[in-house]
């Protein structure tokens, strides 16, 4: 009998692990590694099409002058694109007196004439005034070398910049934050105003109006 046993054990063991093995861990047969199952070429629910990823956009915040006309938020743009001026009241007071000198008109001939850079004939000339021999022939100059117009909004901004005179105090404007009336000394020495009339309190009144964003 136990032998009959061992026999009928012997034949059962085989089946019994065989079926015991998970699919998982059973080995590919010679026909599935001839012929391996091709891969599905169909999108994975969730992922996104390369040629649909939109890159992200990071928007620098900024000095801004809502409330300002279109030559006063120009002019504002590019000081700070084209210098390291960062502070408020240092932009304010740049503002301000560019306000006093033209009310931000590039082709105002001092008395208030409306004309182009060659029919200023006496007096201060454009966005600052530009008032001795020198300083309103260079501004002729610059234009003439870079392609700008002289009695043109941008020409006089990329001059007003560049211009030497500028370029020497420009770090005062750029250094730690001061006050507005700490600003206008270096505005006095950079413009050279006859007449000091309203151009503080312009500055003042930019304070007001410029918002970070």
């Amino acid at each position: 009998m136990p032998s009959s046993i061992s026999i009928m054990l012997k034949k059962l063991l085989p089946l019994a692990l065989a079926t015991s093995i998970p699919a998982a861990c059973a080995y590919p047969s010679i026909s599935e590694i001839k012929n391996p199952p091709s891969l599905s070429l169909e999108p994975v629910v969730g992922m996104v099409d390369k040629e649909e990823v939109k890159p992200i956009e990071v928007v620098e915040k900024s000095w801004k002058c809502p409330g300002c006309n279109d030559n006063e938020k120009y002019v504002l743009e590019k000081l700070q694109e084209k210098t390291r001026i960062s502070d408020r009241n240092a932009l304010a007071t740049i503002m301000g007196n560019i306000k006093s000198e033209s009310n931000f008109h590039p082709n105002i001939c001092e008395g208030g004439a409306r004309v182009p850079y060659n029919r200023c004939l006496r007096g201060g000339y454009g966005l600052i005034q530009w008032t001795s021999v020198g300083r309103y022939r260079n501004l002729g100059v610059f234009a003439k070398r870079y392609g700008y117009d002289p009695s043109s909004l941008e020409g006089q901004t990329a001059y007003m910049i560049n211009e030497s005179v500028f370029q020497r105090y420009l770090p005062e404007f750029e250094g730690p934050g001061q006050t507005v009336d700490q600003y206008m000394v270096a505005a006095y020495y950079w413009l050279g105003w006859g007449i000091k009339g309203h151009r503080q309190k312009y500055a003042y009144d930019y304070t007001k109006k410029l918002v970070w964003a």
